[in-house]
């Protein structure tokens, strides 16, 4: 009888980022990112097909490099850091879909509001470091309707054009190291 060995792999935050992009006046892009966070993923190989991530974000930390909007995206007409400190996501499975290419469903939760989502994952590959410690690398990338999330600010300009669109393209490239 084979034994399964179950790995858990923890995100290297010095080597990780989390970048959210949104659509402003519909016609440019303004691009964001949370700063703090935290995850794993728990495999029974090392292809990773049919892992399961968790990850944390910790919504205070959201920076645009604008201070005010930074300000705007923390209130309550956003993320309400105060209510909601977290976004998480929990229950993401890995579906290997080609040789380095995967599909992660899962529960994204922001404002207590929980929607399951599909996420596309690219394998960057595994390597030991100089301290030898077996890394990996992922990009992960998607999109969310704000709104669905309880993200409804929303104000018109004058001609009629919407200030802050609605999709939010999320991309994540994450490192891992073995536990």
């Amino acid at each position: 009888m084979e034994t399964t060995v179950k790995q858990s792999w923890n995100v290297d935050n010095m080597h990780s980022e989390v970048h959210f992009k949104v659509k402003h006046l519909v016609i440019s892009t303004v691009t964001g990112s949370f700063k703090q966070f935290e995850g794993s993923i728990v495999s029974d190989s090392d292809d990773f097909d049919g892992a399961v991530a968790s990850f944390n974000i910790d919504t205070s930390s959201v920076d645009t490099n604008v201070a005010d909007r930074d300000a705007h995206l923390k209130s309550p007409d956003f993320f309400d850091v105060e209510k909601y400190p977290k976004i998480s996501f929990t229950k993401g499975i890995l579906t290997k879909t080609g040789e380095d290419t995967y599909q992660m469903s899962g529960d994204l939760t922001i404002r207590d509001i929980t929607k399951s989502i599909t996420l596309d994952v690219v394998f960057g590959g595994q390597m030991k470091d100089g301290y030898g410690q077996t890394k990996a690398g992922f990009e992960i990338t998607g999109n969310i309707n704000r709104k669905d999330f309880g993200l409804n600010w929303s104000m018109v300009t004058e001609a009629g054009g919407v200030v802050v669109g609605e999709n939010v393209k999320l991309v994540l490239n994450i490192q891992v190291t073995k536990s």
